[in-house]
């Protein structure tokens, strides 16, 4: 595995206005402009994505790891005991990535780099 290039800021309803100014016009983060209407900024060379979700009372931040083989590796971390948490925000049909927790609790989305 390897580390991906997307970054995702889970944010309350009632914090996602200050957040996406607080990156935009604060600290002058370059805006991504062709996934609209996500909401997402370069960082270095990453992409940081705010995305509102009405069921948290907090933010939280999920991170992204690449494989070349996602069924293999979905297996070895299986087997590492890792915990997988798919229903977590629903995938496409056949897309070639799972969600999982890492022992902190922290959500990555582990994925093929064409998944979609």
């Amino acid at each position: 595995m390897r580390g991906g290039i997307d970054i995702a800021m889970k944010v309350p309803p009632h914090q996602v206005d200050a957040v996406v100014a607080f990156y935009r016009d604060v600290v002058g983060l370059r805006p991504v402009v062709d996934r609209a209407p996500a909401v997402g900024f370069e960082l270095a060379g990453n992409r940081l994505w705010i995305d509102e979700v009405a069921t948290l009372s907090q933010a939280e931040v999920w991170l992204e790891l690449y494989t070349d083989d996602f069924e293999g590796t979905a297996r070895r971390l299986a087997s590492a005991g890792v915990v997988r948490c798919d229903p977590i925000e629903p995938l496409e049909e056949g897309f070639r990535g799972g969600w999982f927790l890492n022992p902190a609790g922290i959500v990555h989305m582990v994925r093929e780099p064409d998944a979609w």
